[in-house]
């Protein structure tokens, strides 16, 4: 089936309403057409991405997946203009000239994770509220499902409460309300830019059971709940951007925030799952001690691993990772006794 067919359809009764015609349902819209195409992409690190697309061949897109996975600038014509048109529609088309004519380029990328496709921003993601989408997130998906699965393997109760806490593109919550459908899934992020993207990508995956909620961590949100994941920002970034800047000493700021939260919120029996970094200085793991203080205060069982002991080494050049002789991916998992009152 080619874009064209899809982007003929009539659209369905449920989609129309007081969304038609709206930005959301026309970047909707074309998220479908090119899910349906059989387009793929595993989106890349930064660095990745950047030594690629500075290939000479390189430099201006030859293919869809070049246009929305490698976010290479490409020519009128190269994809079906119903599909430019739904670009523009949603705000989400920019217009150069280029050297050898005009050129546009996509403001989204999709990326393939779990049969399904998310929306997020364009590389390079350099704006302070761009929705990022990366190998982290592929890996904080597999941490969260796998804990899903041991739980099950030790017959406890699926989780009827699940929240995301700084959600960005919603994939990883998205995930879980697609194996848990009788659970509320709720995505909570600060950044506007990230719950567009997440509402959109919890439609285009048909998951009517995730909830996405404007909060500041969890104060926009009521009650406890059963499953807590978050993957935070957890770099030093001089230039403050949302999806990157952790704060705090070497970028544990929030992180360490999200471990107070969950100690506040879980219910009986209940988890936190928290992938992030920490930048190991002389052999210490800081982030790790202050987590385990605040879960031991808290009461909850922890248990801690590194699942990468090397990662971000370019960062280790910024000023503000002059004592750090790592980055580690750790995975935290802090579990509410059952019998806890």
């Amino acid at each position: 089936m080619t874009i064209a067919d899809v982007l003929s359809r009539p659209a369905a009764a449920s989609e129309t309403g007081a969304r038609e015609g709206s930005g959301e349902d026309a970047l909707l819209a074309f998220a479908r057409a090119v899910r349906e195409s059989g387009y793929r992409f595993t989106t890349v690190t930064p660095a990745t991405h950047a030594r690629v697309n500075a290939r000479p061949e390189n430099t201006v897109a030859r293919s869809l997946r070049d246009v929305l996975g490698w976010s290479r600038p490409f020519r009128e014509g190269l994809i079906p203009r119903e599909l430019t048109a739904l670009m523009e529609q949603a705000g989400v088309l920019d217009r150069a000239d280029g050297p050898d004519g005009p050129l546009l380029k996509a403001r989204v990328r999709l990326s393939s994770l779990d049969d399904e496709l998310f929306l997020h921003a364009a590389y390079p993601p350099l704006a302070a509220d761009s929705v990022f989408f990366g190998p982290d997130t592929m890996r904080f998906a597999e941490a969260v499902l796998a804990h899903l699965e041991e739980r099950a393997r030790k017959g406890q109760s699926a989780p009827r409460r699940v929240v995301d806490i700084g959600c960005g593109s919603g994939a990883t919550g998205i995930l879980v309300a697609k194996r848990l459908p009788e659970a509320e899934v709720v995505l909570v992020d600060i950044n506007p830019a990230a719950l567009r993207a997440a509402r959109i990508n919890a439609r285009l995956a048909g998951v009517p059971n995730v909830h996405p909620v404007h909060s500041d961590m969890l104060q926009g949100v009521e009650g406890a709940f059963d499953l807590i994941v978050s993957n935070p920002p957890f770099m030093v970034d001089a230039g403050g951007r949302a999806y990157r800047n952790g704060g705090g000493p070497l970028g544990a700021g929030l992180s360490l925030k999200v471990v107070e939260a969950a100690a506040e919120r879980l219910a009986p029996g209940g988890s936190l799952v928290l992938f992030t970094g920490s930048a190991i200085v002389d052999g210490h793991d800081g982030f790790k001690a202050e987590a385990e203080a605040i879960c031991a205060g808290a009461g909850l069982d922890v248990a801690y691993r590194e699942f990468d002991p090397d990662e971000y080494g370019e960062e280790l050049d910024d000023p503000g990772y002059a004592a750090a002789e790592r980055i580690a991916l750790v995975i935290l998992t802090a579990t509410r006794p059952a019998d806890a009152r």
